[in-house]
């Protein structure tokens, strides 16, 4: 059976890694997953998958502890990120068209409050590349038998389309990965795109999740399924906007809510390297702002609407924490760059027995 990499060991990788620009980090990392998945070389960061069933927007899924979308921003490593024990994965986000993002330097980190500032602006080969991926992937046919890892497609706008047009992007993105897609999230929620927060006021989200319900009916139809629709939001949001959004949510049909982004708040950090740095910061210093939303939402929705948690969470105790707050499942990130794979399995174990006392 393949055994986890070990806490110890992924200490001696991290600052051989943290020697690199973040950045260049990352994409070593990303290569080395997507040359080693599904190959004897992914023993060493396989882990047995935790058995933690929960049915969440007509979905099953295996356990409440995913992988949160930008990580993989190609979709080039899913099989990868499943063999680590992921209950579900998040790609994304995709854009129409292949762009640049923004210019480099454009990752930080702060080493100090287990964060990250980033301001990549959703660089991405394009969604006809991306869908190439995603159809590679073996995750599907490798469950033996067990309950498959889900897979979320996030989607987005690309930089030069006005924001007066947002909505044919996310059109043309839905179109294309609805087939391949377990759930869609609708990214209105970065800051690193400009004007895109905007999508979350309370006309432009009407038009927008009005479009994307009135498109979604139609796919569903010529794909005889329905896959479910979520939309990711900010933290940044007060307790007013966050009911008008979860009034709108509901009100177009989606399917559920990712709550957090990432932050544009410096108290956390303030002082530190690299803190006035433009961009969205993640990791430890958003998980009261991504838990205070969370539980907004929970009040403002109802305890059946599905919420799924992200932001801050570096341990098991942050995991049930973010549970507690009002979430059914989380995602991770930051907390995988800081604690490398065996904090999916804590985390998982940790939801498992928290269950198991209630």
């Amino acid at each position: 059976m393949p055994l986890l990499l070990p806490s110890s060991l992924y200490g001696l990788a991290r600052p051989f890694l943290f020697g690199f620009d973040p950045e260049h980090a990352h994409e070593l990392t990303l290569d080395g997953l997507a040359r080693t998945q599904n190959t004897p070389l992914a023993c060493a960061y396989s882990a047995p998958r935790v058995d933690d069933p929960v049915t969440l927007a007509g979905l099953s899924f295996p356990n409440r502890v995913g992988l949160a979308a930008g990580l993989d921003k190609n979709a080039r490593c899913i099989d990868a990120f499943a063999a680590m024990g992921f209950g579900f994965v998040e790609v994304g986000t995709v854009t129409p068209k292949a762009q640049p993002g923004n210019p480099k330097p454009r990752m930080f980190r702060l080493p100090q409050r287990d964060a990250l500032i980033n301001r990549l602006g959703f660089n991405n080969e394009g969604l006809a590349a991306f869908l190439a991926n995603v159809q590679k992937a073996r995750f599907r046919k490798s469950g033996g038998g067990r309950t498959p890892m889900l897979l979320g497609l996030n989607i987005g706008k690309n930089a030069a389309t006005p924001i007066e047009r947002a909505v044919d992007d996310y059109l043309a993105c839905l179109d294309g990965v609805y087939p391949h897609a377990d759930y869609v999230t609708i990214n209105i929620s970065s800051p690193n795109t400009a004007n895109l927060r905007s999508l979350q006021s309370d006309e432009a989200l009407d038009a927008l999740l009005g479009a994307v319900a009135e498109r979604r009916e139609a796919l569903a139809a010529q794909h005889n399924k329905r896959s479910p629709l979520f939309v990711k939001i900010a933290p940044d949001l007060d307790e007013a906007q966050v009911a008008v959004i979860a009034a709108t949510l509901q009100r177009h049909g989606m399917d559920g809510v990712i709550a957090t982004n990432t932050t544009l708040a410096r108290d956390a950090v303030a002082g530190l390297p690299h803190a006035e740095e433009a961009g969205g910061l993640s990791g430890a210093p958003v998980r009261e702002a991504s838990n205070r939303v969370i539980a907004q939402l929970r009040a403002a929705l109802g305890k059946d609407f599905p919420i799924i948690g992200v932001g801050g969470i570096l341990s098991a105790a942050d995991a049930t924490a973010k549970i507690a707050a009002g979430a059914d499942v989380v995602q991770i990130y930051t907390g995988l760059i800081y604690r490398g794979p065996a904090l999916v399995r804590e985390a998982a174990q940790a939801l498992l027995r928290d269950r198991s006392k209630a």
